[in-house]
């Protein structure tokens, strides 16, 4: 596996912990260089570290949806290692739980903005620095409940349910230089997905064929694969990742 990425950079959002940090330490594992997004400079100064430092690694502070945030990644990618050859769009926000009937509709259009809208807004960044002359490959991290309703957090679900068509039409209209696909987990184990899973988790696995939840590395394995030439017939797919759990009935 090691030297597969070799001389690759690329941008992973939302990356200073859980499911993004596991994607970038695949990457680094196999040459790649890699910047990193999050809310706070601390946890990407932390996750640098951890990535083996500077030479692998860069962490820029901002929101994923801020537009000049956008265009500092991606021109500092470019600018400090060279190019952008791979786009993880794997920063989401579920801001409400309950019944969509109840939900805030300025939280609704907060997390459309930020799944689905943002999400074409790196890609068209990207594209536009690097990926339209050099082509290269993108991911969309999505959500098993855009293909499974899931009560509670049906909205989430709805957005990532776009972010799938969105990853269809971008893999219709980009190819063949560039491959866009992407992964649908079911509960990973992170702190975004603590509230589905704490205090219950030998409960909330047991409806998983696999009899256990998902780790970030469980994903990351996976989206490498897409980033990677292993993946070079495969585009406008969305991957389940779910330790079989879209195998049972809801509720089992």
């Amino acid at each position: 596996m090691s030297g597969r990425f070799a001389g690759k950079t690329a941008v992973v959002t939302g990356a200073s912990r859980g499911i993004g940090l596991a994607v970038a330490e695949r990457l680094v594992a196999g040459g790649a260089r890699v910047v990193i997004t999050g809310r706070k400079q601390e946890g990407l100064d932390e996750a640098v570290a951890h990535l083996g430092g500077p030479e692998h690694a860069l962490g820029i502070a901002g929101r994923a949806d801020d537009a000049a945030h956008q265009d500092d990644v991606v021109r500092r990618a470019v600018e400090t290692f060279g190019s952008l050859d791979f786009l993880v769009n794997n920063t989401g926000i579920n801001p409400t739980y309950g019944p969509m009937v109840e939900l805030d509709l300025d939280a609704a259009r907060k997390t459309v903005e930020v799944n689905c809208v943002a999400a074409l807004s790196w890609v068209q960044k990207a594209y536009r620095a690097w990926l339209a002359d050099h082509g290269g490959a993108i991911v969309n991290v999505s959500s098993v409940s855009s293909i499974r309703t899931a009560p509670g957090i049906g909205f989430y679900g709805a957005t990532k349910a776009m972010l799938n068509s969105i990853t269809e039409l971008l893999a219709v209209e980009l190819g063949p230089d560039i491959r866009v696909n992407g992964v649908a987990p079911a509960v990973v184990k992170t702190k975004f997905a603590s509230k589905l899973y704490e205090d219950r988790e030998d409960a909330v696995a047991k409806a998983y064929p696999l009899k256990r939840l998902g780790v970030p590395e469980d994903i990351g394995s996976v989206v490498a694969f897409l980033l990677s030439e292993d993946a070079g017939w495969l585009t406008g797919q969305t991957l389940v990742i779910d330790g079989g759990v879209t195998l049972t009935a809801p509720g089992e």
